[in-house]
């Protein structure tokens, strides 16, 4: 495949719109010529045998599913869209992993905040779990598969490494003695001076 075919192909892959040849050729400095000869090769690169095709819609090129895949199309579209965690969240969600099983109130006064809201829409996602109590108590919350999933970890130990963070503010003390408690930090050397 030529360059210019290969960048046609990524500039309309990435456009959310069909492209106009005037519009590809602003972008490549090609000749319209050129420019047809390049989508005539993706044509048939993008044979019946493909998934995609390159069609001329609206006045413009688009790289696009094929018509007879729609269904499958359509499934996946009709798919709840996942959201990007929130800052808020993102806290929440290390907290409960680095220290799991955690309490809700452990989560708030380490955070600083109030956490319910929080902790709800985390297990509304399905990314943490109630744990189940073996007795009274506070429930205790812990990361699930779907947590370990969605960030690419094979198990829970695979949680990047704490040690080069520093740890600072009120909680810090006791944060310090629950992570080197669990193991997620060695025990700071102390010294004289």
């Amino acid at each position: 495949m030529t360059e210019l075919a290969r960048t046609i192909e990524a500039l309309l892959f990435i456009s959310p719109e069909p492209l106009e040849v005037t519009t590809i050729q602003d972008i490549t400095g090609e000749s319209p010529n050129q420019i047809g000869r390049a989508l005539d090769e993706l044509a048939d690169r993008h044979g019946d045998q493909t998934g995609l095709e390159i069609a001329e819609i609206a006045g413009g090129w688009a790289l696009r599913t094929r018509a007879d895949l729609a269904p499958a199309c359509d499934k996946l579209r009709a798919r709840p869209r996942e959201d990007r965690l929130s800052p808020a969240a993102l806290e929440t969600l290390a907290v409960v992993a680095y220290l799991e099983p955690v309490t809700r109130r452990e989560i708030g006064r380490l955070r600083g905040v109030d956490v319910d809201s929080t902790v709800t829409s985390l297990l509304d996602r399905g990314l943490i779990e109630e744990v189940a109590a073996s007795g009274p108590g506070p429930a205790t919350f812990r990361t699930t598969t779907l947590f370990l999933e969605r960030f690419g970890l094979a198990r829970r130990g695979d949680l990047p490494t704490l040690e080069r963070f520093e740890l600072t503010g009120p909680e810090a003390q006791a944060l310090r003695a629950r992570l080197q408690q669990a193991d997620l930090i060695a025990e700071a050397e102390t010294g004289d001076g």
